[in-house]
């Protein structure tokens, strides 16, 4: 059974602090993933303050991109730090954890569709390692090197390596309504369109409303969650917010 789960990188990194580490936030979650014996589990993390920061300095995003190596340097750099601090951490508490990053893997063609070849994250689930990708930039086709986002990853990786679980670690409970509820189950993003807004600090990739825009994309269901319920999900439970879009559903 493969298990993808997203830690947030509003929930790992003050946000609205360049490349400022949440580091006690990062400890209970690296505490929640190794307590529980997950089999082909694959961890994507969020930019936070590191990726979010960069990217929008040098004026790039998922849509706007740059041909500068050195904007694309910086922007990955960041990432590559926050990416080497979540292992610091799984590898603290015994989790074979081991880097996937983006920029090497995944293209975007002309048409801005994203391409990522899972062969090598399935070969190191087969011998029994933790691939832990992240948000990044990415070779785009006439546009030089535009950003991807986690959630983009956890959709491309939940249909190349038909996923049984999906998981989004995130700074609130659930999704919430106009009353600060949590929304149970969501499968249609017309009908929650008005309480979903976008993210308050610097964020180039969409907030909550482009997170459930891309797990309405998946077939297999995807719950989203607060960090406290890290290791309720990682032990089978659906908390907080069940999205499920459907096979038919576009990504």
């Amino acid at each position: 059974m493969t298990t993808i789960v997203k830690l947030g990188g509003s929930v790992i990194t003050e946000k609205d602090r360049a490349d400022t580490l949440d580091g006690a936030a990062l400890d209970r979650l690296a505490d929640a993933i190794a307590a529980v014996d997950v089999d082909d589990l694959v961890v994507v993390h969020g930019g936070g303050s590191f990726g979010h920061h960069h990217a929008s300095e040098h004026g790039v995003s998922k849509t706007a991109g740059s041909d500068d190596a050195g904007a694309a340097v910086d922007i990955h750099g960041a990432m590559k730090t926050l990416n080497e601090f979540v292992l610091a951490r799984l590898h603290d508490r015994g989790v074979p954890a081991v880097p996937v990053h983006p920029f090497s893997a995944a293209t975007r063609d002309a048409d801005a569709t994203l391409a990522l070849p899972t062969a090598q994250v399935e070969t190191m689930l087969g011998e029994g390692f933790v691939p832990v990708l992240h948000g990044d930039v990415v070779a785009h086709a006439g546009e030089g090197v535009t950003v991807v986002s986690g959630d983009e990853l956890v959709v491309s990786l939940a249909r190349g390596l038909d996923a049984d679980r999906v998981g989004f670690c995130s700074t609130v409970p659930g999704v919430l309504d106009a009353d600060d509820a949590v929304v149970e189950r969501i499968d249609d993003y017309d009908a929650v369109a008005d309480v979903l807004g976008e993210s308050d600090a610097t964020d180039v990739t969409g907030g909550m409303a482009g997170k459930v825009r891309a797990l309405l994309g998946l077939a297999t269901p995807a719950s989203v969650f607060g960090p406290d319920a890290l290791g309720a999900f990682l032990s089978g439970g659906t908390p907080g917010t069940l999205i499920e879009g459907g096979a038919d559903a576009d990504g």
